[in-house]
């Protein structure tokens, strides 16, 4: 008998037991993700879900799917890749739930040149944590090692979420001239507009090592700072009653996110004296010299989700949401028109 020693998968690049080794790595973390109406665990050609043990009766699906844009650069630069994955949750979920949506299951692609178990087990126990905080089951995903794609111990992520609510719940829905606007504080940069972060930590002479400019520890941390979940919060204020439109305030910033939930005919008004400035968006705008009405398309500017809210329920919907937790302001009224109109400044 011939025994050949030619060449294997492993000599290609890529390790099939560093895969599985993975997999039994993170079952705990995605076990901890359970919820009604999770099927099985890890480890099957697909993920199966319950909708009638979740609790619905007639229900409509919603999907979303998004990434961390440039993020992962910082993350990747620095090491530190234990809240990038709920980052990836909270870019999926929070437009969920602007939907009207429960979420209920998520999954995660990952790739990477060479696959570091130890690395991708706190990316992937980063992405349980934020499934946890927000209610959702992490069912599965996709682990994929591509020598030659990936150089540098680089890796990217997606995620993807699916999420339900009954026929007829969904949002925006009744939205109306003189709602209130109540605007939920954001954790800082969130997950948009890294590309134009980076640019300006370059032109700042600073390091991700450097100390912070705006807060303490280290640049690189401070703006690793992971996006808030809103979930479980607007969950309960639109059981509360009263929530017309939610909007989630990511890339285009308070400028192009508000109007996607305003119907024809109706523009919003915003107080910018309402609110204080985060530091971290003033130290963006003053290193890059920004425009105001720069800043307020680009970034969340410390607004990471608007409710629309009937006039005779905001200082309840306000409570509602203070009780969970969140940082509320009354930021500005829907009137006639369309777009969104500034009053006062945040700079």
């Amino acid at each position: 008998m011939t025994i050949k020693n030619g060449l294997t998968y492993a000599d290609a690049g890529v390790d099939i037991d560093a895969g599985n080794a993975l997999v039994e790595r993170i079952k705990p973390a995605a076990k901890r993700t359970g919820r009604a109406g999770t099927v099985a665990g890890l480890g099957g050609f697909g993920a199966l879900f319950d909708l009638k043990a979740a609790g619905y009766a007639d229900p409509i699906l919603v999907a979303a799917t998004d990434g961390v844009g440039t993020k992962l650069r910082i993350a990747i630069d620095t090491g530190h890749v234990d809240t990038i994955g709920i980052d990836l949750v909270a870019m999926c979920v929070n437009d969920l739930v602007c939907q009207g949506a429960e979420p209920l299951f998520f999954l995660d692609y990952f790739a990477t040149g060479k696959l570091d178990v130890d690395q991708a087990t706190r990316i992937i126990e980063g992405i349980a944590e934020g499934c946890a905080a927000s209610g959702c089951a992490l069912v599965g995903g996709e682990t994929a090692e591509m020598p030659g794609m990936y150089h540098g111990g680089d890796f990217d992520l997606a995620g993807f979420a699916v999420g339900a609510m009954e026929r007829g719940s969904d949002l925006p829905a009744g939205v109306t001239e003189g709602d209130v606007l109540l605007g939920l504080g954001s954790n800082g940069v969130h997950s948009n507009g890294y590309s134009f972060v980076r640019k300006v930590v370059e032109l700042s002479g600073l390091t991700w090592e450097s100390p912070s400019p705006f807060g303490g520890g280290t640049l690189g941390a401070a703006l690793l700072a992971p996006t808030r979940l809103y979930v479980k919060q607007a969950l309960a204020a639109v059981r509360a009653g009263g929530v017309h439109a939610l909007a989630h305030i990511t890339g285009g910033g308070l400028t192009e996110n508000l109007p996607r939930v305003l119907p024809e005919g109706l523009g919003a008004t915003i107080d910018l004296d309402a609110w204080a400035l985060p530091p971290v968006f003033g130290w963006l705008a003053g290193t890059a010299d920004m425009a105001e009405a720069e800043l307020l398309k680009t970034f969340n500017c410390g607004i990471g989700l608007i409710v629309v809210a009937a006039a005779d329920r905001a200082a309840a919907l306000k409570a509602v949401l203070e009780a969970e937790g969140e940082t509320v302001t009354v930021i500005g009224e829907v009137g006639a028109g369309q777009g969104v109109s500034y009053r006062g400044r945040l700079l």
